[in-house]
């Protein structure tokens, strides 16, 4: 009987294999529930609506795609290196921009130079029973930060993978960005010694940085 050989990473079938810290790990593929917010919805439209654009594209702007995107590799939302083709550069970029409602690009935009992240660090607070969450810069920020961010969780938690956008970074007064209402408006006021993770990264012409990654405990009592 021919036996086939186990993957290191990939689905084979059923089931699903990857590398982990723990070693090889095996588990059963589980189709992904549908996403139903409303923000998902929305990013799944564009990323459509901007994969059907390809095709209106000229072969000279094509070819200007497969140029910027040969022997590179690019970061992605969770800070990985992955590799592109043109048509995945194209669509990464031009959903990226169509999700904060920004003009798109047919021709592919220079890569920036970013300069170091402003945002220090993202600090959540209860201050006389009344819960806050802002970001201290360094310096005004040179483009666009997005600001993503997790549902709180307890302190005790070490990691979190999963970062849906929160906002665009606002406008600091005195080297801070309140962040407050947009985190409640989406997940309520957390409770106290609970934590808070938010991840940050610039982005200038569909292109972004590495994203920061800070985390936040709460106070155990709300002072």
């Amino acid at each position: 009987m021919k036996i086939q050989s186990i993957p290191k990473r990939g689905r084979k079938g059923s089931v699903i294999y990857s590398e982990t810290r723990h070693g090889n790990v095996a588990r059963q593929f589980v189709p992904p529930q549908n996403a139903r917010t409303d923000q998902q919805q929305e990013h799944r439209r564009n990323v459509r609506a901007v994969s059907a654009r390809w095709s209106t594209l000229t072969q000279a702007q094509k070819s200007a795609w497969r140029t910027v995107a040969a022997n590179k590799y690019f970061l992605n939302d969770e800070g990985k290196l992955v590799r592109r083709t043109c048509y995945t550069l194209f669509v990464s970029l031009n959903s990226r921009r169509a999700d904060l409602g920004l003009p798109q690009f047919d021709e592919p935009p220079a890569q920036p130079a970013f300069s170091e992240n402003p945002v220090k660090e993202v600090v959540a607070t209860f201050t006389g029973g009344k819960f806050s969450l802002k970001a201290r810069l360094t310096r005004p920020p040179e483009h666009l930060v997005l600001v993503c961010a997790a549902a709180p969780v307890r302190s005790g938690v070490r990691h979190v993978s999963h970062f849906p956008f929160l906002t665009l970074l606002p406008p600091p007064t005195d080297g801070w960005s309140d962040l407050t209402d947009p985190y409640v408006a989406r997940y309520g006021v957390p409770k106290p010694d609970w934590a808070i993770w938010t991840r940050t990264c610039q982005h200038s012409d569909g292109w972004t940085d590495a994203p920061k990654v800070s985390r936040s405990r709460l106070p155990p009592t709300a002072t």
